[in-house]
């Protein structure tokens, strides 16, 4: 048989709506499409809006603070990367002095778009987790390759009782082939750095990431990180979204044309 599964998202921008045509007890079709909802447009419940305003006012101040101004549309939510995953990467490749960024694939996160202020209220949006703290370490190429590909195992492999859900762990400074349809430790190959200097199994690279799990890392929290380096940017634009090339996924309908 087959399940129809529906996920509108996680931040009620859309209402998801699906109609069945059952017949004689049966499923004979169905249509599914996503109804956007204009929050602007809607009138605030007074009740939730008065508790909203009491639960934010001692951080009120902190979380309208003007950061940068977005030079171009910085979302979340690529199966592999995001424009604002990528500022994420790129903070904390250049203020932890590092190589190559490891940042998780979290699926939540709203959109900032073109011209609009970055305050520290969009970097908390993407970053605000229990397990902040932001790390910075050498990593041999072998152990690089090894927790990406663990994390693709996650996603890709074919028991869908061993798919533990998020998206492909996020990556600044460096680049890869990914196959999904491979085996555990076969669908990552061809890493290189942001320059093409291809990564070796035995040579140690200057790595940076958070959001470890199992132990707390020593740095900082990641909003902070981030924050920092909008501060130094002014109007943010991405230089290079470091996105993996897919090999042997012709005809997934889950690829964009």
């Amino acid at each position: 048989g087959k399940t129809l599964v529906t996920n509108a998202g996680s931040n009620g921008k859309f209402l998801a709506v699906m109609d069945l045509d059952v017949r004689k007890g049966k499923l004979k079709d169905y249509r599914y499409r996503l109804v956007p909802v204009f929050s602007n447009m809607l009138e605030a419940d007074k009740e939730m809006q008065t508790y909203i305003d009491k639960v934010r006012a001692p951080y009120k101040d902190k979380l309208e603070k003007k950061l940068a101004v977005a030079g171009e549309t910085l979302y979340r939510r690529g199966n592999f990367n995001g424009t604002f995953d990528q500022i994420i990467c790129d903070a904390l490749n250049k203020v932890n002095d590092a190589q190559i960024s490891l940042s998780p694939g979290f699926r939540w996160g709203t959109t900032v778009l073109p011209g609009q202020d970055i305050t520290m209220d969009h970097v908390m949006d993407q970053t605000c987790i229990t397990y902040p703290e932001t790390y910075r370490r050498e990593m041999t190429g072998e152990e690089i390759k090894a927790i990406l590909e663990d994390v693709a195992d996650n996603l890709f492999n074919t028991d869908p009782y061993y798919q533990q859900g998020g998206d492909m762990v996020r990556v600044g400074g460096l680049d890869y082939v990914c196959e999904p349809g491979q085996t555990m430790g076969k669908r990552v190959t061809n890493m290189t750095l942001d320059n093409g200097t291809k990564i070796e199994a035995n040579k140690k690279y200057m790595v940076s990431g958070w959001a470890t799990v199992g132990s707390k890392s020593p740095g900082r929290p990641i909003w902070d990180v981030v924050a920092d380096y909008l501060k130094e940017q002014g109007t943010v634009k991405i230089k290079k979204l470091n996105t993996p090339k897919l090999v042997g996924v012709k005809g997934n309908p889950g690829i964009a044309s």
